[in-house]
């Protein structure tokens, strides 16, 4: 796994917020190797947001703003309906 992937996936697992370490970090555990460049710099700018509103986001309480209705958004959410 390249430098990139590997430091997406620890910020996903240790995001601050237990709920989100578990939502994203196993997002991020079982898709991180097949997301392309763009999906990678979504999920970037997604860790720096704040943790309560990503968790409404992925958590499917508030549908997101539009510039975080991503396809990694959407793969996220699809990922947790499971």
């Amino acid at each position: 796994m390249d430098a990139r992937r590997k430091r997406i996936l620890f910020r996903a697992q240790h995001c601050g917020m237990k709920e989100n370490d578990i939502i994203l970090g196993g997002f991020a555990e079982a898709r991180i190797e097949a997301l392309s460049e763009a999906d990678l710099d979504a999920f970037e700018i997604l860790l720096k947001q704040p943790d309560n509103d990503v968790y409404t986001w992925v958590s499917g309480r508030e549908t997101p703003p539009a510039e975080f209705a991503t396809d990694l958004m959407r793969q996220i959410l699809a990922f947790n309906a499971d």
